[in-house]
């Protein structure tokens, strides 16, 4: 039985999930499948998931829709489909060992720990760093370890990866990134400039990679470098 680890939370009177979320929550999740998601586990991880913590207080009554909002430093949390779609690309197996690229808020590398798989995370800007990483640990998933570095270089530290996700866009797929998913591994990165073509790449071997191209979607831009706090 998995840790319902949002009811401790809860209990423990840190954050407050009410059942008026739970019942936005559930309506999300059939909204979200009437939109053509179908991983059940993904559907699932998103109904656990207090949407609601991850965003300041100001935007709480619509952390249900299925809208994108700002959470500081000209950044934003991502609309619940997109994460959707971009995990449910991913295929997550449970233990496997993930990339991601843009903390931001913190709930994608959420949903993507609920998953169970093990999630490597990094965020360039260093007041979302420290603010996600502060939730993340209060929501005592403890399979998410949260880095203040530049995402264009990946983790070579801890590579090789099975997945690796990309919540920005990028202008271009970087090299250094394709080098740090394993064989046989995904990674999953929204591509282009005002508007984003999402890739599936998959690597085959040592030198071969297989490209997907998919759906239509807006992102922030993939920055390179760090930006600290003030």
């Amino acid at each position: 039985m998995v840790l319902d680890y949002f009811s401790l939370i809860a209990e423990k009177g840190k954050l407050k999930d009410t059942y008026r979320h739970q019942g936005l929550r559930k309506k999300l999740v059939k909204d979200l499948a009437a939109k053509g998601i179908k991983d059940p586990k993904v559907l699932a991880a998103i109904g656990r998931i207090p949407r609601h913590f991850f965003l300041e207080k100001t935007f709480e009554d619509w952390a249900y829709q299925d809208k994108a909002f700002p959470i500081g430093n000209k950044q934003t949390i991502s609309q619940p489909f997109t994460v959707a779609y971009q995990t449910s690309l991913l295929a997550v197996k449970k233990r496997e060992k993930i990339l991601e690229i843009g903390t931001g808020s913190g709930y994608q590398a959420a949903v993507l720990g609920v998953l169970g798989a093990r999630v490597y995370t990094i965020e360039r800007q260093e007041d979302l760093h420290h603010r996600a990483t502060r939730l993340l640990q209060a929501l005592e998933i403890g399979n998410i370890r949260t880095f203040f570095k530049d995402g264009y270089k990946g983790l070579p530290e801890f590579a090789p990866f099975a997945k690796i996700l990309v919540t920005a866009g990028a202008k271009k797929i970087p090299l250094k990134l394709k080098k740090q998913l394993a064989i046989g591994g995904i990674m999953v990165i929204p591509v282009g400039q005002t508007v984003q073509r999402m890739y599936k790449i998959t690597r085959l071997s040592e030198t071969d990679f297989q490209e997907e191209v998919l759906d239509t979607f807006r992102f922030v831009p993939f920055l390179e470098g760090v930006e600290k706090s003030k």
